[in-house]
């Protein structure tokens, strides 16, 4: 069943007011068939023009109408009878007279059902948002950084070190792997960022305890909030690439191959007329190699032909990883967060000969996010989505140096590295959905 609306406002100052909510309930709802009529009209020509109408019907007065007519309407008519505060955002007024609509319309239901959700999410962004705000958070990340606290390694002289975590042979069947506050860009390390490495390896901790019913990962034990310890393993030379959108700026991306003219991508057709951004058809497997001098996308048929992996280990890995992106977003649509990509590496334990998850899961370094809940609007809208950026200190770097070539490198400012460390933080809540503890135990080499 379709749905008719009526605005009664008071005055002609009203009118620009009505428009806007008309323009939402239309755009947002699919609600075309709404009337404007001054509140102020002969009681008997209102009702008339709601008896026209063999719809359903919701009427809707603005505060400032005749309260008598307002009230012989709700009398005479069948249908609900609002008043709406006119000062009220379009939005919000459109979004109440849709709720009423919804009950005598299913198109409109489930157009309903699906603002719900996003306005849900909305509010979980603003909330998190809010949090990390906080005098709270601020003073304990400005405290770390102005006494220099940051974890810039393990301590330890015999660890092997990576752009961001340092790995320690604790002996033949186990690893420490300490992750830093190191922030690499450019092949150089930009700054030391507050907390950074406790979110990464927290925000992994969490992902290897949620999946670990799909498949067993390296995790030991995490005895500190910048240490995991893991089962020593052999990984597979490929990166398990997982994608649900049209996106991407590396010349490995899907976005990128397609503009070049790519429709078939790592074994998968991709039709003609694909925008960027927009949602593929299925979440698809999209694998690189792992090669010294540069990866490459690669197919199933390839890797197996080509003897990266066997035919039996790579179905294994390719299985598991898209079951864990699957949860994962799952969970991360909970969170008010949209998982648009990710990578997951495995590994064969030494021990036991058995594949298991590990390097990291879902990390916001190794995972793209956008905010769920303003996505359809502003690819409507030709915008890219919304996400919680990280980018803008390399940005930072790049307009202030030749980051490649200049041989010393100007030092962050304070205010960008705390900013950083707050986004961190923040996407490490709304990824878990669990506050952040400052309480970071010290002497991290003492316990390895």
């Amino acid at each position: 069943m379709s749905v008719r609306v009526f605005l009664s406002v008071p005055s002609e100052s009203a009118i620009a007011s009505a428009e806007l909510v008309a323009q939402e309930l239309f755009s947002r709802y699919g609600i075309a068939d709404v009337t404007i009529r001054s509140s102020s009209a002969p009681i008997d020509k209102l009702l008339q023009v709601a008896d026209e109408s063999r719809k359903s019907a919701v009427w809707a007065f603005w505060s400032g109408s005749p309260l008598a007519t307002a009230g012989l309407v709700q009398e005479e008519s069948p249908y609900p009878v609002l008043e709406i505060d006119a000062h009220a955002q379009p939005k919000e007024i459109a979004w109440t007279i849709a709720k009423w609509c919804s009950l005598g319309c299913d198109t409109v239901a489930v157009r309903v059902r699906k603002a719900t959700i996003a306005r849900r999410q909305a509010k979980l962004v603003a909330d998190a948002q809010l949090q990390t705000q906080s005098w709270k958070y601020h003073q304990a990340i400005a405290k770390c950084y102005d006494e220099k606290a940051q974890v810039t390694g393990s301590g330890v002289d015999s660890a092997i070190q990576g752009k961001v975590r340092d790995r320690i042979e604790l002996n033949e069947k186990r690893l420490a792997l300490v992750t830093t506050d190191r922030q690499s860009g450019f092949d150089r390390q930009l700054a030391l960022v507050p907390y950074k490495g406790a979110v990464l390896n927290l925000t992994s901790a969490f992902w290897f305890e949620a999946t670990k019913h799909i498949i067993p990962n390296h995790v030991v034990a995490i005895p500190h909030p910048y240490v995991t310890v893991s089962k020593k393993c052999q990984p597979f030379p490929i990166e398990f690439v997982v994608r649900s959108y049209m996106t991407g700026s590396t010349s490995t991306s899907i976005w990128k191959n397609y503009q070049n003219g790519v429709r078939n991508y790592c074994g998968h057709d991709l039709p003609d007329g694909m925008t960027k951004n927009q949602k593929l058809e299925k979440n698809i497997l999209t694998p690189t190699t792992k090669e010294e001098e540069h990866d490459r996308p690669i197919s199933a048929k390839e890797i197996i032909d080509e003897k990266w992996m066997t035919k039996e280990d790579w179905e294994v890995c390719a299985d598991a990883a898209m079951k864990i992106f699957a949860l994962g977003q799952k969970i991360a649509a909970e969170h008010g967060l949209i998982l648009v990509d990710t990578k997951y590496e495995f590994g064969r334990d030494l021990e036991t000969g058995e594949i298991l998850l590990i390097d990291e899961v879902h990390t916001p370094d190794s995972s793209r996010y956008w905010l769920a809940s303003s996505y359809e609007e502003r690819i409507a809208a030709g915008k890219e989505p919304d996400n919680i950026d990280k980018e803008f200190l390399r940005l930072w770097f790049r307009d202030q140096c030749d980051p490649y070539k200049d041989e010393v490198l100007p030092e962050a400012p304070r205010d960008l590295v705390l900013e950083l460390s707050r986004r961190y933080i923040t996407l490490y809540e709304m990824i878990t959905g669990m506050h952040f503890d400052f309480a970071i135990p010290g002497d991290i080499s003492g316990l390895i």
